[in-house]
């Protein structure tokens, strides 16, 4: 296949580059302790300082694979596949839960939001982040708020977006991993003074399972 019969794919979605891709148990949010299939897309345009896989930003270095590879392993594996990254947004989505929807799988997805909304998805999780802000259509989508913070000043960001999501929408503050010691007694005393949020953690890494 030619370079640009490989770049058109990429573009329509039908291929799409893939850090890495692991069956495991959801750490984090409202369905933290389920098992679920990994897919990390590669590739991001948001770089947060405190992101903890920033070798997923460059989608040039990881290789590239047909969705239905991605979902034929998928099916093997679980009855729920989590799409994080990266930004998985940034590629055409639709393609790829379509062939996951047709295999009888729930799609979930963890995203910044700064990208247009693509995909048939049963759970968005958005976390917002300040360097590129969500579009307002993900904002109306979202099934969950996930905020993370790693000083006091996300507290005031964390209501802002709250204001943006819809009253169905869940809230969680989540501390920044390597601040946690010092951000959770913060938290726990933010969401027992403000009771419409509640606390994630990323329970995985203290199970110590990807």
């Amino acid at each position: 296949m030619s370079q640009d019969e490989n770049n058109l794919n990429l573009i329509q979605g039908l291929k799409l580059p893939v850090m890495e891709s692991f069956y495991t148990i959801q750490g984090e949010g409202f369905y933290k302790g389920s098992a679920a299939y990994f897919v990390r897309i590669a590739g991001c345009d948001v770089g947060c300082h405190w992101c903890d896989v920033k070798e997923s930003w460059d989608s040039n270095l990881h290789p590239i694979y047909s969705i239905e590879k991605i979902a034929e392993t998928a099916k093997n594996k679980s009855k729920m596949v989590v799409i994080t990254g990266g930004e998985p947004l940034m590629w055409d989505m639709n393609p790829l839960t379509i062939l996951l929807k047709k295999n009888n799988l729930k799609t979930h997805i963890e995203t910044s939001g700064s990208s247009k909304l693509t995909g048939l998805w049963d759970w968005i999780c958005l976390s917002p982040k300040r360097r590129k802000a969500p579009l307002n259509e993900v904002y109306q989508k979202a099934n969950e708020l996930k905020i993370i913070v790693f000083n006091i000043h996300d507290l005031k960001y964390a209501e802002e977006q709250a204001k943006k999501v819809s009253n169905d929408c869940i809230l969680y503050l989540q501390p920044e991993w390597d601040k946690r010691d010092e951000m959770i007694p913060v938290i726990v005393d933010y969401v027992m003074e403000n009771t419409k949020w509640k606390i994630s953690l990323q329970t995985h890494k203290y199970l110590n399972i990807p």
